[in-house]
C-alpha cells in the first residue's frame, strides 16, 4: 500500500512512460480558432455533444471575422442542443469580435491574454495554452479533479481545482504534466467515473488510494463489452 505521495507519483509516472501517447482531445476541429470554439461550448458539456454541433456551426462561421458578425439566432441555431446555448452565442459572438479588434483574428498564446476573452477561464485558457502552443499547462476539469484526489494525488482536503492543479503542478515532472493531464481526464471519463467506478478495468489499482483502502472496489464488476470499450 502507498502512503508516501512521493512513491505514488512516481509509480503514477512509471505507468505513464508504459502508455501510449493519447490525443491531446476529443474535440473535433480544423484550426486554432475552430478549436477554441470547441472548447468554450465544452464547459459543462461532452465532447460528443460539442462535436454533434460545430459542424454546423463551422460550416457557416469558420473563421472569428464570420463569427463577429454573425447574428444571435444564427450561432444559437446552431448550438441550441447544448448546455447554456444563450450564454455561450454570446460568449462565442464576443470573443469573435474580440479576436478581430485586438489579437488581428491569432488566437493568444499567454495564458494570461486568453483569459481576456468572454467565456475564457483558466481551464480553457490551459486547454488552448497546451494543445495549440504544447505548453506545460495542466487544465482541471470535474474528471481531474475527481480522480486525482481519489487516486491519492491530490489530498482530500483540496476542495477547489486551483488546489489540485497547485498540487499536480508541484509533484510531475515538466515533460510529464500534459500527457499525465490527458491520461487522468480520460481514465475519469471511462474507467474511473464518478458513482461506480470501472476497478477492474483499471490498471493503476496497486497504488490507488481509493481502491486500495475501499474493501467494496474489488468487489466493482463490469462486462466484457464494457471493459473493451473502456479500453478503446
Amino acid at each position: 500500500m502507498f502512503t508516501n505521495t512521493t512513491k505514488r507519483y512516481q509509480a503514477f509516472i512509471k505507468h505513464l512512460r508504459k502508455e501510449p501517447a493519447q490525443r491531446k482531445t476529443e474535440l473535433v476541429y480544423n484550426t486554432p480558432f475552430q478549436l477554441l470554439v470547441a472548447v468554450i461550448l465544452s464547459a459543462q458539456c461532452t465532447d460528443k455533444r460539442v462535436n454533434l454541433c460545430t459542424p454546423a456551426l463551422f460550416s457557416l462561421f469558420p473563421t472569428a471575422s464570420l463569427l463577429s458578425k454573425a447574428s444571435f439566432d444564427a450561432v444559437f441555431d446552431c448550438i441550441k442542443s447544448i448546455s447554456y446555448p444563450r450564454n455561450k452565442t454570446n460568449f462565442l459572438i464576443e470573443t469573435a469580435k474580440r479576436l478581430v479588434t485586438t489579437f488581428n483574428e491569432t488566437i493568444p498564446s499567454s495564458v494570461e491574454a486568453l483569459q481576456t476573452l468572454p467565456g475564457v477561464g483558466r481551464k480553457t485558457a490551459h486547454v488552448i495554452a497546451s494543445i495549440l502552443y504544447n505548453k506545460p499547462t495542466l487544465a482541471v476539469d470535474t474528471h481531474v479533479f475527481r480522480v486525482a484526489k481519489r487516486i491519492g494525488l491530490a489530498p482530500q482536503s483540496a476542495t477547489t481545482p486551483l488546489m489540485v492543479e497547485k498540487e499536480l503542478m508541484a509533484h510531475l515532472p515538466i515533460k510529464y504534466i500534459q500527457s499525465a493531464n490527458q491520461w487522468i481526464l480520460l481514465h475519469g471519463r471511462y474507467i474511473c467515473i464518478a458513482r461506480k467506478p470501472k476497478c477492474n478495468a483499471c490498471p493503476i489499482t496497486d497504488f490507488c488510494d481509493y481502491f486500495q483502502n475501499n474493501p467494496y472496489a474489488v468487489q466493482t464488476r463490469i462486462t466484457k463489452t464494457e471493459w473493451r470499450t473502456a479500453k478503446e
